[in-house]
């Protein structure tokens, strides 16, 4: 039986949300959600699915918490409720950066190791973001390489897939941050004004000086907190019947 050892993860990993659908007490559910085979465990992360087993496989199940839910060790992180690091919603392969230095480039904002992004023949950066899918954003989280080279003076631009030194002071910012040392403690984020950030899929930010006044800017990493944005295709809907059953979709 499966259902003990579901019960045991629960209680071994606090801060991830178990929940059972009883598909004889909610009838029709298994159909909308479009399952075969019970028993399945679907993983769902700001509300979208981002694995599923199928079948009582106790240790690929335990895998997958881990995977996506983290340790039981992790449980004191500071995230907020409901928000996640969207690093892995980020299209690395499209991540830009004006001004960068050779060997210092934007991707290295990504990883978790000792490389930085440094600028190149001034302190000033414009780094370009895209992503995967649409995310609502709540915070940044920023990792210097030392403090006297962090950014100190950020403009953030949202849903531009490109800006230039050139149209920084001609184009209004979506929000203006000034940086103190403060920002770059352990687990600090800095708050976004969640309302600007509701519906994104790029993001600029210009860095202007840095705290040190050094003649180049270092940025260690660079993390995004929030949650990305469920959308539903229309002609994917299911009607529900009366009976608690699924309508059969019109024909064409």
């Amino acid at each position: 039986m499966i259902a003990p050892f579901y019960a045991s993860l629960a209680e071994s990993y606090p801060h991830v949300l178990f929940t059972k659908v009883d598909v004889d007490d909610v009838p029709g559910v298994a159909e909308i959600a479009g399952v075969r085979s019970m028993p399945t465990f679907r993983f769902m992360k700001a509300g979208v699915k981002v694995a599923e087993l199928v079948g009582a496989i106790p240790k690929k199940l335990e895998a997958l918490v881990k995977q996506h839910g983290g340790s039981a060790d992790s449980a004191s992180s500071s995230l907020p409720p409901g928000h996640d690091d969207l690093t892995e919603h980020i299209a690395a392969n499209q991540l830009d950066a004006l001004n960068q230095k050779g060997g210092h480039d934007v991707r290295n904002i990504l990883k978790k190791d000792e490389s930085y992004l440094e600028s190149d023949v001034d302190e000033q950066l414009i780094i370009s973001v895209p992503f995967k899918q649409t995310v609502k954003l709540h915070s940044l989280k920023l990792v210097a390489a030392s403090k006297g080279h962090a950014p100190k003076n950020i403009k953030l631009y949202v849903n531009r897939s490109t800006l230039g030194f050139d149209e920084v002071d001609s184009v209004e910012p979506t929000q203006t941050i000034e940086l103190t040392e403060g920002d770059y403690a352990d687990d600090k984020l800095i708050p976004l004004r969640f309302v600007k950030w509701q519906s994104v899929s790029s993001v600029v930010i210009f860095i202007g000086s840095n705290l040190g006044e050094e003649e180049t800017t270092q940025l260690k990493q660079l993390t995004f907190i929030g949650q990305t944005v469920e959308t539903t295709k229309m002609d994917e809907l299911k009607k529900i019947g009366p009976d608690g059953q699924v309508a059969p979709a019109p024909s064409k």
